[in-house]
């Protein structure tokens, strides 16, 4: 016998030891595709759920430069709110990703929410004595505060915005470093913060403050990346730019020379005219690769576009000049293919032609084009080529990269683009003189009509 078990609980079960329903709530942000945002108020559901560690509220603040900047504020606004609420989260059959969402509404900062009341919160983290909620932050101290309005350490103006006199800070921390901070109360239960509570709520605080600092690692690395691309960018079109520039200068003096004979004149012409066009379409393709705006994925009939691609009169002229044999099977009635259909054809017009020009005469080229299964339609082109190294490989969707003497390097980057935007996937296998296979991996629906 078999059983199968989710990764996760897909509903609120009061009878499970709270301890695993928190852990329940928590994997929510590794398998549910949320954003950072998300996955920080997928905490706050863990901290202020009833079956997690059940507090009434979680006040987030998250690190600005010297600032502690109010975030978000989850919880309701009154007794007969938090009512409601608890009904709402009661209710039988009720699974985490609807708490989320219905906690997503109570957070908006469009509305009269308690998120609303403190975006325009800040607390120097520098300068003279601090007071709460700023002094756990700094000095990086848990800090239960009881009887605040007698407390000389609670910020007055912080005391009147959360109106209630017991309350916890937590601060994020992550390498040893501060990325924000969780206030936690019971204000509606007048529940006592019990040390279980504290300890349970730190867990949280600790994957929030490692959250908040992955997605600032990421953020510098998207920055890098696109510095080093626009530096690579910056080569490559001057280098492209450089020599038909020079070029052109060259033959133009030469025409300025009043002595030159008309054959040489028209020579020269011919030779400005031609580097003028190598420059404008530099020029087109980098414009191209940059400007291509791709649309939601659709369901569409790839069929005619692939055929159109192989009947066309470019790819006819290129398999004839080449001598190569172009050996073709496209499903009669394929799936229907989820992605942009303005681009699908020029995507399968790049890898044809560098498949094309990879081929030596009288090699083989074989296109396949399947259902792979419910869910995946396969582009298949395999070529007899020399095949591309490992170190190669490892480059080919980098723009600009290319080993071809004329080459852009653009065409490729341009697929992967293509292809993740719309969810699919390319593989590429090779080897040294056994040829190239790209597939291509196309998410895919069943046609809605019989053909």
């Amino acid at each position: 016998m078999i059983e199968k078990y989710s990764f996760y609980f897909t509903e609120v079960q009061k009878e499970t030891p709270r301890q695993l329903m928190l852990l329940s709530i928590i994997s929510q942000g590794f398998v549910q595709p949320f954003s950072m945002e998300d996955n920080l108020l997928v905490l706050l559901t863990a901290l202020t759920s009833g079956s997690g560690v059940g507090f009434n509220r979680a006040m987030l603040f998250l690190k600005d430069g010297d600032t502690l900047r109010g975030e978000m504020w989850l919880g309701p606004r009154s007794a007969q709110e938090a009512r409601n609420v608890w009904e709402v989260l009661s209710t039988p059959g009720i699974g985490y990703v609807e708490v989320i969402e219905y906690n997503r509404s109570l957070i908006s900062k469009s509305k009269d929410t308690l998120s609303r009341r403190i975006r325009n919160l800040r607390y120097s983290l520098s300068g003279g004595p601090l007071l709460i909620p700023a002094l756990s932050a700094r000095d990086k101290d848990i800090l239960l505060v009881k009887d605040a309005g007698n407390e000389p350490l609670v910020n007055p103006k912080f005391l009147e915005i959360i109106g209630v006199d017991d309350f916890v800070c937590i601060p994020l921390l992550a390498r040893n470093d501060v990325f924000g901070e969780i206030i936690l109360d019971n204000a509606f239960t007048k529940a006592p913060i019990a040390p279980l509570d504290i300890k349970l709520a730190v867990i949280c605080a600790l994957i929030a403050g490692n959250y908040v600092y992955s997605a600032s690692l990421h953020k510098k690395l998207v920055e890098a990346e696109k510095m080093a691309a626009l530096g690579e960018m910056a080569v490559f079109v001057t280098h492209q730019l450089r020599n038909p520039l020079v070029t052109i200068g060259g033959f133009t003096e030469q025409l300025l020379q009043p002595d030159l004979d008309e054959e040489k004149k028209n020579r020269n012409l011919r030779i400005i005219r031609d580097e003028t066009k190598r420059l404008e379409d530099v020029v087109y393709q980098i414009a191209h690769f940059l400007k291509v705006t791709l649309k939601e994925p659709v369901a569409f009939d790839v069929r005619p576009i692939l055929e159109s691609v192989i009947e066309s009169p470019e790819i006819k002229i290129k398999v004839q000049s080449r001598g190569v044999r172009l050996n073709v099977r496209i499903a009669k009635c394929p799936p229907q293919v989820l992605c942009d259909p303005t681009y699908v054809g020029e995507v399968f017009r790049n890898v044809l032609e560098n498949a094309i020009e990879a081929t030596p005469a009288e090699g083989k080229i074989s296109v396949l084009a399947y259902a792979k299964n419910e869910r995946v339609f396969v582009l298949s082109v395999k070529d007899t080529g020399g095949g591309i190294s490992e170190v190669d490989k490892a480059k080919l969707f980098t723009p600009f990269f290319t080993t071809k003497e004329k080459g852009m390097g653009l065409g490729l980057p341009f697929v992967k683009r293509v292809m993740d935007a719309c969810g699919g996937k390319i593989e590429v296998e090779s080897r040294g003189g056994k040829g190239t296979r790209f597939r291509l991996l196309f998410q895919c629906q069943e046609r809605s009509t019989p053909q």
